[in-house]
């Protein structure tokens, strides 16, 4: 009896492994069956913290038209939910997007455009191409001399391996590069934008996975030993560096700009498409929050007023939440985003050149 009972507790994990693997494939290596397992214990103990802390998973949002909000993506999944309460303050929302008209399609079929009294634009952006993303700014920036938020949200998850046309494996350029270029070409903008009481806000949307990621210096790509969930909790913890340092480097010439980092939480979404989660919807519909619950923390870092001038930090569920400790080192922090500008070839952060 006890041994029908320890087989089937042992099915019941090796079914629930098999399908909530990052990809498809049955992992190869040693470092990938390890990589999988931090993932398991990551996504459980996600779910965990988006139950414990659904209570005070709110924003509440309120009429701001003078505002003006920069996002990459916003196109689909929790994007297109922040840009809804973005447009229901009344903002203007730029979307930076790699198809504008189908962009602004689907913002239309959950905002009606006609009524809303937020203003939808939509841009040209490939956040994983650095020359994309240095005109996009350069329209951005002649066209409004002020921006109130910045949020950098496009990304992508567990992705076949793929270099961009600059050269950069995939997530490292997509969910970071091409976002720290971006900030550095808008940072005039939002310096402009905040004032004494009302800062300027940049919101880099991160992951928990943060917390097993790490900065292969050695090979940024994974030329090497490339796997996609390695390579997508490394971008992921690359944004919490760059959180870290950049506000140090504001808060030091006393720019009114904070940077927040957010997890939004374990989200249904279409990033899952490469995962092994995509055989079992319906658990998804079950377990993982809506786009719309996981845009919350997005748009709290975004516009709430209570976290006034705490920047620097990293939110989920609307909330302070651990992150990974390299990220508690100003000198890490700072080797990484030195890293970032000798590869950008950038000498001045910031100056928007």
């Amino acid at each position: 009896m006890l041994l029908i009972l320890a087989l089937i507790i042992f099915g019941a994990l090796l079914f629930g492994f098999l399908i909530t693997k990052t990809t498809k494939e049955v992992p190869k290596s040693w470092f990938e069956w390890k990589t999988e397992f931090k993932y398991q214990y990551l996504g459980m103990a996600g779910l965990i913290h988006d139950a414990q802390y659904a209570a005070r998973d709110r924003v509440t949002l309120y009429k701001q038209p003078d505002r003006i909000a920069v996002i990459t993506g916003g196109n689909r999944g929790i994007g297109l939910r922040i840009v809804e309460k973005l447009l229901a303050c009344d903002m203007t929302v730029v979307m930076g997007v790699r198809d504008p008209v189908s962009a602004k399609s689907a913002v239309g079929a959950i905002v009606d455009l006609n009524q809303t009294k937020g203003k939808l634009i939509c841009e040209t952006l490939d956040v994983g191409d650095l020359k994309s993303v240095r005109n996009f700014a350069q329209r951005i920036a002649g066209k409004y001399p002020k921006i109130d938020v910045l949020l950098n949200n496009a990304g992508i998850m567990f992705a076949p391996f793929k270099l961009t046309a600059d050269n950069y494996e995939s997530h490292f350029a997509i969910n970071y590069l091409g976002h720290f270029l971006l900030t550095h070409l808008l940072l005039p903008q939002l310096r402009a934008a905040g004032r004494e009481g009302k800062n300027a806000r940049i919101v880099n949307v991160s992951s928990c996975v943060n917390l097993i990621g790490s900065i292969n210096y050695k090979d940024i790509n994974g030329l090497n030993n490339y796997y996609p969930g390695a390579a997508y909790s490394q971008s992921k913890l690359a944004q919490i560096l760059f959180t870290r340092h950049l506000q140090t480097l504001l808060d030091a010439e006393k720019a009114h700009v904070q940077v927040i980092a957010v997890h939004p939480g374990i989200v249904d979404t279409d990033l899952f498409e490469h995962s092994a989660t995509t055989s079992v919807p319906f658990l998804k519909k079950i377990f993982f929050k809506t786009p719309e619950r996981g845009a919350r923390t997005v748009v709290y870092a975004a516009i709430e007023p209570s976290i006034e001038g705490q920047g620097g930090v990293y939110l989920s569920n609307c909330g302070r939440g651990p992150f990974h400790s390299s990220a508690k080192s100003p000198a890490k922090c700072e080797r990484l985003f030195d890293y970032s500008c000798e590869l950008l070839k950038i000498k001045e952060y910031g100056n928007g050149k």
